[in-house]
């Protein structure tokens, strides 16, 4: 008896190659659609299903291979007599061979269709074959993906299909099924944390190594092509590894946290810090960011770029050595030569002019990232051994604006203020930065107490100021509008001893800003009034562990 294939692709990648071997070989193509009108137009003989089911497609294309003559013919077991003589008794032959994908779900659940546009991509048909022919690979070669294709006609020339292929390819059925499902799921359901959670992601890439060099890794992109990586252009240099991507994700992040430029987007929380903080009227928000190891290590706004960028430098000029730099803005040439100065990993922003990008290419190694998309993540995914944790996004930046001290903030430092407490929400907790003239000059991060946080960004910043007295004094410049200490601490968390206050005082720091929220905030409060400095509470933490 000769054998029978069933092609019903969306995808035509390789079909002809492989529908013409199967007819040569003495196969007999089945078909439905536009695929059986494809092969057809080019000489490749093909069995209408309608002619084997012995009825019409209809309801527009939505019932063609639902039947028994299709799914008998693919999970009858040869090594079972009684399957033999109940197809013999219908009159159904066999299926030896599926090769089908599906309608593109994954691509047109983003592309803005109305929702009754998007349920007609979601396939049942095809689903439904491949489960069958997966169920059965011992007997059925199912194929999903055009690169198994070569493999399964030079198994076939051989007349040896190994078992093994078959349940590898049977695998993939599988794989692919349950991201096609969980990609539905998602785009249906409404409930925030649903009893089993949907997670659809495509392999983008296999990474060199993970955190370390005897770690494997890959990267997997979100099927419905959401998110900032899948709209990345890399213009030059090498692949991204492991650790590229989690720093990547999170200078992007934290420019982007002052909006995107390229895209118009405002910053996160806008709404409320205009409601509940209305003397904070907005200057420049162009904003670059340095990052190593997964926390930042400079972020500034300035008046332009290369402003922005020199701030971000004199931050920490020890630690963005190998590390990233994002901006929100377009690189321009001044930027890219400074940048060019420097070891850097990779440059992100929204786009670069042709100079800047000329001048950044001459550093073979650098890896130059243009990124079209503001984050909009929802939820972040932590694993842990034996599940996911599974938490909003940290996306709300105030919840009150309450001075709780005699003294009050200047309007300068309400705009530290609210710089600091954007930037402290991307560092490691617990996080503390210092701030002047709405850029870090100090950023204590993941310490396991506060107190040694705020030593460590005090420290950092009287560094910096020291070193600006100094290049004022030999240039006659200033990199600051002055050399005094910064005025403003950011602080991620409530502190839970007045010192905390008492090493800030000692530093020239005239405002502080927290979440409050400790049973020991009297204490804090006391030590400011003491002390004369002013401290707002805004009631939201921003822990980023």
């Amino acid at each position: 008896m000769n054998k029978r294939a069933l092609i019903s692709v969306f995808y035509k990648d390789g079909i002809l190659e492989l529908a013409s071997f199967l007819n040569s070989s003495g196969w007999e193509i089945i078909s439905t659609g536009g695929t059986s009108k494809h092969l057809q137009e080019n000489n490749i003989p093909v069995t209408d299903v309608s002619s084997v089911t012995g009825f019409p497609e209809c309801l527009d294309g939505r019932v063609k291979t639902l039947h028994p003559a299709i799914h008998a013919g693919i999970l009858a077991r040869r090594d079972v007599q009684s399957h033999t003589d109940t197809l013999n008794s219908l009159n159904i032959k066999t299926i030896d061979l599926v090769c089908v994908n599906l309608y593109p779900f994954f691509e047109k659940a983003q592309a803005g269709l109305s929702q009754e546009e998007t349920i007609e991509f979601i396939d049942i048909g095809g689903p439904g074959m491949l489960r069958s022919s997966a169920k059965n690979y011992r007997d059925v070669i199912v194929l999903t993906d055009p690169q198994d294709y070569a493999e399964t006609v030079n198994c076939i020339k051989a007349d040896n299909v190994p078992l093994e292929f078959k349940k590898r390819l049977a695998g993939k059925v599988f794989n692919l099924t349950s991201a096609y499902d969980a990609a539905i799921a998602r785009y249906l359901s409404d409930e925030e944390y649903p009893r089993y959670l949907p997670l659809s992601l495509a392999k983008g890439q296999s990474l060199r190594y993970g955190e370390n060099g005897h770690q494997s890794a890959a990267l997997y992109l979100n099927t419905d092509y959401s998110g900032v990586l899948r709209g990345m252009e890399q213009l030059h240099g090498k692949e991204l590894g492991y650790n590229n991507i989690r720093d990547l994700d999170i200078a992007w992040k934290s420019v982007c946290a002052f909006g995107l430029n390229a895209d118009g987007t405002v910053p996160a929380g806008e709404d409320d810090v205009k409601r509940l903080v209305p003397d904070a009227a907005e200057g420049s928000q162009i904003c670059c960011a340095a990052v190593k190891h997964n926390t930042p290590c400079g972020i500034a706004l300035g008046d332009d770029l290369p402003d922005a960028f020199k701030k971000v430098y004199k931050c920490d000029p020890v630690s963005i050595f190998g590390g990233i730099v994002a901006c929100n803005v377009k690189v321009d040439v001044l930027t890219a030569a400074r940048l060019g100065e420097l070891f850097l990993e990779i440059v992100a922003a929204p786009d670069f002019d042709d100079d800047a990008l000329q001048m950044l290419k001459k550093k073979k190694n650098m890896r130059i990232l243009k990124l079209k998309k503001a984050p909009a993540q929802t939820h972040e995914y932590i694993a842990v051994d034996g599940g996911l944790l599974v938490q909003q996004s940290d996306r709300t930046l105030l919840d009150k604006w309450e001075v709780v001290t005699k003294a009050s903030p200047s309007p300068r430092d309400i705009k530290d203020m609210i710089f600091g407490m954007r930037a402290v929400t991307y560092v490691k907790s617990n996080a503390v930065i210092i701030v002047k003239e709405q850029s870090a000059t100090g950023i204590g991060g993941g310490q396991v107490n506060r107190i040694w946080p705020v030593t460590q960004s005090l420290e950092r910043s009287s560094e910096i100021i020291k070193t600006a007295s100094e290049e004022t004094a030999d240039t006659g410049g200033s990199p600051w509008s002055d050399s005094k200490p910064a005025r403003v601490l950011a602080s991620d968390a409530f502190f839970p001893f007045p010192d905390i206050v008492e090493a800030a005082a000692a530093a020239g720091i005239r405002s502080i800003v927290q979440p409050g929220g400790s049973v020991n905030d009297k204490l804090s409060i006391e030590a400011c009034d003491k002390l004369g400095i002013a401290m707002v509470f805004t009631g939201i933490r921003h822990f980023k562990h």
